[in-house]
């Protein structure tokens, strides 16, 4: 259970932390140019951002979900579902656009490579990876978010610590910077609407692929602390250096460089490495809703959707990200309030459901007997998710621990026989 939080939590952090987080830029717009209100604002939003990410990853657990229409069906209005969904699908590949422009911005600055170059190299990966199941995505995206965790923390720290700018120099170096954004309290507001939107599918579907919703609950509060943790201390990392990278498109690259310049082109790296995580968890999402009734057409839908965004991100990433997240995260904040209202109502049903599950699985490794086959009928018929759903997701869970032998479970009383485990695979 421990490796399996720890795993969700980084590949949460991983798909909210992309080019604009890492760069800095989105968290310079986002509170440094509000000034020490900014700071408040950044507390603000970690602390939202830490529940909403533990809600949506539940959700997600709780439903068994595929992608993130499978839970916005299940916990609003179809009016209000359907607009959600359209304004995620929006999200996701406007998101996955920016990260294009975040890639070519990078390698820009700190090699001197024509834009271009940096996008399309991110373009033939994204690609390469949409070939991997979610399993395997999730896993890539965790792999490379302790590293900037690492960096992060490094120029955070050498911020703070080799500073020596004035206090009423540092307020009005930041509010000098621009933003599109008209006030602290609605920036933040915005940020973590913008954010979930942004993370809410792909958190949805590495919950959707986990049994136990307690453990993937865990997993996702876990990955909001990391991620609050960052946001503030970046925040005000950037506050206090304001006046010397605000005018950079990658600002905390920028601050990576004054410690060491070998430090900055590994920074620069990693720094891509989390523009692909991002960028591969916005289009597999994108992807992934599109051709939920038509899986086998997944990729060539992920590889369509990938080349259009990558034409399309050649106007700017700064533009891009003062233009396009604060639109997007209005309609984040009415996400906000349905995954909260949803969570809050669903917990009792949650808990239990938790309680069911693991009955399920304790009695799939028993041997069967009159008894066992009775009381698993009888969970199963309780749950209230579909019992093909429930079975097919047992399966995969026991494939995953390893209870299971030549494509069936051993000893699975009332599961599917060998054929139907054959065919889930």
């Amino acid at each position: 259970m421990i490796k399996r939080v720890a795993i969700t939590a980084m590949a949460f952090v991983g798909l909210i932390v992309g080019a604009g987080f890492a760069s800095g830029q989105e968290v310079l717009q986002y509170f440094v140019a509000f000034g020490n209100f900014g700071i408040i604002g950044a507390v603000v939003a970690a602390a939202v951002m830490m529940l909403s990410g533990m809600a949506a990853v539940q959700l997600g657990s709780y439903f068994l979900a595929g992608d993130h229409s499978a839970v916005l069906n299940r916990i609003a209005h179809p009016a209000i579902a359907r607009a959600l969904d359209i304004g995620v699908l929006v999200t996701l590949f406007s998101t996955g656009m920016v990260m294009f422009a975040g890639a070519g911005s990078n390698l820009n600055q700190q090699f001197g490579f024509p834009l271009w170059a940096g996008a399309l190299l991110m373009l033939v990966l994204v690609v390469l990876a949409g070939l991997l199941d979610v399993d395997r995505v999730t896993q890539v995206i965790g792999a490379i978010t302790p590293l900037i965790i690492v960096f992060l923390a490094v120029a955070i720290s050498w911020a703070l610590t080799t500073n020596t700018t004035p206090a009423h120099l540092m307020e009005q170096a930041s509010t000098s910077l621009s933003t599109t954004l008209p006030h602290w309290t609605v920036s933040a507001v915005n940020y973590v609407g913008f954010n979930l939107m942004v993370g809410v599918s792909m958190a949805i579907i590495i919950g959707g692929s986990q049994f136990d919703p307690r453990s993937a609950g865990w997993g996702g509060l876990l990955g909001g602390i990391v991620y609050g943790a960052l946001l503030v201390g970046s925040a005000i990392a950037l506050f206090v250096s304001s006046a010397r990278v605000g005018d950079d498109d990658m600002p905390m690259l920028s601050l990576v460089n004054e410690i060491h310049p070998v430090l900055g082109v590994v920074m620069s790296v990693v720094i891509y490495g989390m523009i692909f995580n991002t960028a591969v968890g916005m289009f597999y999402a994108f992807a992934r809703r599109l051709t939920v009734r038509h899986p086998q057409r997944f990729w060539p839908v992920f590889a369509a959707s990938c080349l259009i965004g990558f034409a399309l991100s050649f106007a700017g990433f700064r533009t891009l990200v003062a233009y396009v997240y604060p639109v997007l995260g209005y309609v984040g904040a009415v996400l906000i309030a349905v995954i909260a209202l949803a969570w809050l109502r669903s917990r009792a049903s949650i808990r239990e459901e938790t309680g069911r599950r693991r009955r399920l699985l304790a009695l799939a490794r028993e041997a069967g007997t009159p008894t066992g086959q009775r009381q698993f009928r009888q969970a199963l018929a309780a749950s209230p998710l579909s019992e093909e759903q429930l079975r097919a997701a047992l399966s995969e869970e026991l494939t995953r621990a390893g209870h299971v032998e030549h494509g069936a479970p051993t000893h699975m009383a009332g599961s599917p026989d060998r054929d139907t485990a054959d065919k889930l695979r």
